[in-house]
């Protein structure tokens, strides 16, 4: 499984490339802390994965809290048939402490 960590993402996000940022935290956690992208809670994206607006091949980047959920959501995408799914791999928790804490 592919993984990014939080400056490395922000390095892409500063450069203007722009991946699918697909947070599967519950919603009351996204609305406390995010980095934007789209919010769809890991119980569901395993109900409604046909539903994802998402092509197949675009660069996804899954994240949640310390990249645990995350990490079982990018098997989820993958065995869905999405070719380029990257975890980061140290979370939210990783992002405030590396990207915002410089």
């Amino acid at each position: 499984m592919n993984s990014i960590s939080a400056s490395e993402l922000h390095a892409k996000l500063i450069a203007g490339q722009s991946p699918v940022l697909l947070d599967v935290r519950e919603e009351l956690e996204f609305h406390t802390f995010n980095i934007v992208g789209q919010n769809i809670p890991f119980g569901h994206l395993i109900q409604d994965i046909d539903e994802l607006e998402i092509d197949l091949e675009e660069e996804i980047v899954v994240i949640c809290q310390r990249g645990i959920r995350s990490l079982t959501a990018c098997s989820v995408l993958v065995a869905a048939g999405f070719k380029n799914v990257i975890n980061l791999h140290d979370g939210l928790l990783g992002w405030q402490k590396h990207v915002q804490s410089s």
